[in-house]
């Protein structure tokens, strides 16, 4: 098949590497257009152009698809097929009707849970025993496409965020590569959406980050793997931002106030509504992040009251 790439971030990398692995054609790539990035705020080419660039792909950069230009453009491929993985871009109908057999995505979650923009980190947030990859076809209303193929991925409750994204990201290439195949070979099964099920991945803000310690010890800790490693958990002590990029929870009985510091053990308790919240990696502004037991050397936390 000739087929048409759109991504942008890591996640979608091993898909197109996946893509230039097979025997199918790979005739342009459609990515986000360059961003500033880093300290200096340098213009910055995403993952997926650099990847495509190295394999002597033909890249577009787009501000909007919305243009009858760009639509000309993408029917002079006469792609077979557009595959979407994580574009940063809604497609309009005039381009979903341009491939022969429309565009199909890669969707970090087990649909219909969790559509929308932070599939991930949310459904590390809720404490979900799962989560895994969905391909599906994309029509006009968000992440609401028949689905085609399932991908799942057990949570061990200690996963971050971070490293739920990398294997997220290898399980699509995977998921993907099984689609095209039973394209191929006519065997797909299409399987509609139960709208009864559906939950939303809102946009994460960076107000999100700040802990509200008499919340119990479990939720704090689902939102501290869920935030790592954007915007990241974080606190108030002695007067600066404390980062918080790994805790678990430990649920023996409170006796200090929501916020308050054990030292015990060479270990760091918050007390929190219900249990304690045990910080195993934290950060302070301008320093790196470091294992708990190296901050105690250099800080005192012992009865100080964070939030």
């Amino acid at each position: 098949m000739r087929i048409i790439f759109a991504g942008t971030p890591e996640f979608a990398v091993p898909s197109l590497q996946a893509l230039l692995n097979s025997e199918h054609q790979i005739c342009a790539v459609y990515t986000q257009p360059d961003r500033p990035a880093g300290r200096g705020r340098k213009l910055s080419a995403s993952p997926v152009k650099e990847l495509a660039l190295q394999a002597g792909l033909e890249v577009f950069q787009p501000e909007s698809l919305k243009k009858p230009e760009e639509v000309a453009r993408l029917q002079a491929f006469e792609a077979d097929l557009m595959v979407v993985v994580a574009y940063g871009m809604i497609l309009p109908q005039t381009v979903l009707d341009v491939p022969k057999f429309g565009c199909i995505n890669v969707h970090g979650s087990l649909l219909p849970k969790w559509r929308g923009a932070a599939p991930i980190q949310r459904s590390i947030m809720a404490g979900d025993a799962e989560t895994g990859v969905t391909i599906m076809q994309v029509v006009l209303k968000l992440d609401a496409g028949p689905m085609l193929h399932k991908e799942r991925l057990p949570l061990s409750g200690n996963d971050t965020s971070s490293l739920v994204y990398e294997k997220l990201a290898h399980l699509g290439a995977i998921g993907l590569t099984k689609v095209l195949q039973q394209m191929d070979a006519g065997t797909l099964q299409i399987e509609p959406q139960d709208e009864s099920l559906v939950t939303y991945a809102e946009k994460l803000t960076k107000n999100e980050a700040i802990l509200d310690w008499t919340q119990p010890a479990t939720v704090l800790a689902h939102k501290v793997l869920g935030l790592n490693a954007w915007p990241v958990a974080q606190t108030m002590f002695n007067g600066e931002v404390l980062r918080i990029w790994q805790a678990n929870v430990d649920a023996a009985s409170v006796d200090r106030d929501p916020g308050m510091v054990r030292v015990e053990d060479g270990r760091v308790l918050v007390a929190t509504g219900e249990g304690w919240l045990n910080l195993l990696e934290v950060q302070l502004p301008g320093g790196k992040r470091m294992a708990i037991q190296a901050f105690l050397n250099a800080h005192t936390m012992d009865g100080v009251a964070l939030g």
